[in-house]
């Protein structure tokens, strides 16, 4: 079992650029593949990027290839997500997941989440 907590959510203007933070707690031993979800209200939650264990593997939403870049830092626990290029269409509250089992290519399938961090984006 792993707690997700996520963090650096805030309001920023189109074009500008955000960073979040999502730190494991628990079984941090344990090799999961880390992700960042989304949802806006009235939405499903999307999948927006994926990272495995090793740091090797990423797959990005169309929507945010080349804007957004994930990234971990095991020695921390904590996995990031840079988001570059901000459109006001990327607003919504974002989560962070982590998955025993992930196939490189694909959408995660979380079997932990954290509670939300709050991405708006101004036009």
């Amino acid at each position: 079992q792993v707690q997700l907590v996520e963090s650096g959510g805030g309001l920023v203007q189109a074009g500008g650029s955000l960073r979040l933070s999502c730190t494991a707690s628990g079984r941090t031993f344990t090799s999961y593949a880390m992700g960042w979800f989304r949802q806006a209200p009235g939405k499903e939650r999307e999948f927006v990027a994926a990272i495995s264990w090793s740091g090797g593997h990423t797959h990005y939403a169309d929507s945010v290839r080349g804007r957004f870049t994930i990234s971990r830092d095991n020695a921390k626990n904590t996995v990031y997500l840079q988001m570059n290029s901000l459109k006001p269409e990327d607003t919504a509250v974002y989560y962070c997941a982590a998955a025993n089992f992930w196939v490189p290519g694909s959408s995660l399938a979380g079997d932990y989440w954290g509670q939300g961090t709050q991405v708006t984006v101004s036009s």
